[in-house]
């Protein structure tokens, strides 16, 4: 319970310290200080895009924004003199150093959401977008191991789990428990094979009546969803691997059999080769220099990670930052304090 109560207390004093920044740095925005850390732009990562539902447990809800704030997050770039760009048109863009700053818009996994919500706040604001897709979502092979777990931890409050030395009893009755677990048991796929991690969670989450699969199919896009999707001309498909599985924890061999997988199944989805990459989970961990130089090789032009930052002229191609609109962080305000860049330049600071 200690652990919980403390895990909890830590995460309510980051989100008022980021809010506090973000605050500070729109003060120092509005005031004209710092110009130069806007860059040329700023490429945005978004994953659901839905009505809010409140829910005492959602250790997810940094992953979704409702329709109304999308809405308002364009409006205000918009007021700040920002332009929508595609991502594909990006390495045009930075070499353009006497256009206006510049917007992308990207979401990751190919939510059924980006289709229903996400498509008509673009569609109003003619604002083009990329959605980045892992084949194995697609085609229902592969799970969305975050979506399960939290669905586990919500049906019960006591399981047993093998984090490699026998099993484990695991209490999570109260919400600052349940939330413990969950970082525990996140730590542990990303250090492990996370194949067999994942495989592990989901055959756990089967004996308590949850079928990771079923989950999949509920939430992510089909190739028929995706072709509907990708009818909008400001769409663009991605490739995102097959497994999303963190490709610096692969071999080279592997990373190359899932980007190269993924992006064939893009293109047998849309009739064309994407041009743009999404690292999975794209923090320091998930991503390698190895990573960059394979992608590369492998034709794309540009490649996103969820590393944060707005975009210098001379910005990596394939290593490229992106700004997360995060759900705990749902204000205009913030968006123009975010795209300024002055938040990360006070964090290297």
């Amino acid at each position: 319970m200690a652990g919980g109560i403390t895990a909890g207390i830590k995460t309510k004093v980051r989100r008022a310290a980021i809010s506090g920044g973000l605050e500070l740095a729109g003060g120092l925005s509005r005031a004209g200080l710092m110009p130069d850390a806007r860059g040329r732009g700023a490429i945005f990562t978004l994953h659901h895009v839905r009505p809010r539902v409140i829910r005492d447990f959602d250790p997810n809800a940094h992953l979704e924004i409702t329709p109304e704030f999308l809405d308002m997050a364009i409006t205000q770039l918009k007021r700040d003199g920002y332009r929508f760009i595609a991502l594909d048109d990006l390495p045009k863009a930075l070499a353009d150093r006497d256009g206006a700053p510049f917007a992308c818009f990207t979401l990751d996994d190919g939510y059924r959401n980006n289709l229903d919500h996400a498509l008509p706040v673009f569609t109003r604001h003619g604002a083009p977008f990329t959605v980045f897709v892992a084949g194995g979502f697609v085609d229902r092979t592969h799970t969305l191991w975050w979506e399960t777990l939290t669905d586990l931890l919500s049906a019960t409050g006591r399981f047993r789990f093998d984090f490699g030395s026998g099993m484990q009893l695991l209490n999570a009755e109260s919400v600052a428990e349940k939330q413990a677990v969950f970082g525990g048991m996140a730590a542990y796929i990303h250090r492990q094979d996370e194949s067999a991690a994942v495989s592990a969670l989901n055959a756990l989450a089967l004996e308590h009546g949850i079928d990771a699969l079923a989950m999949t199919k509920a939430l992510t896009l089909d190739e028929a969803g995706l072709r509907r999707l990708a009818q909008s001309p400001l769409a663009s498909l991605g490739a995102h691997t097959i497994s999303h599985r963190a490709v610096a924890r692969l071999s080279s061999e592997q990373a190359v059999q899932e980007i190269e997988a993924s992006a064939a199944r893009v293109e047998a989805i849309t009739g064309k080769r994407p041009r743009s990459f999404a690292y999975p989970y794209g923090d320091r961990p998930a991503v390698s220099p190895r990573d960059h130089r394979l992608v590369a090789d492998l034709g794309f032009a540009v490649a996103v990670t969820t590393m944060p930052g707005t975009l210098a002229a001379a910005a990596p191609l394939h290593a490229l930052p992106r700004i997360s609109l995060n759900g705990h962080f749902q204000r205009a305000r913030y968006v123009s304090a975010l795209a300024s860049g002055i938040p990360f330049r006070l964090a290297r600071s």
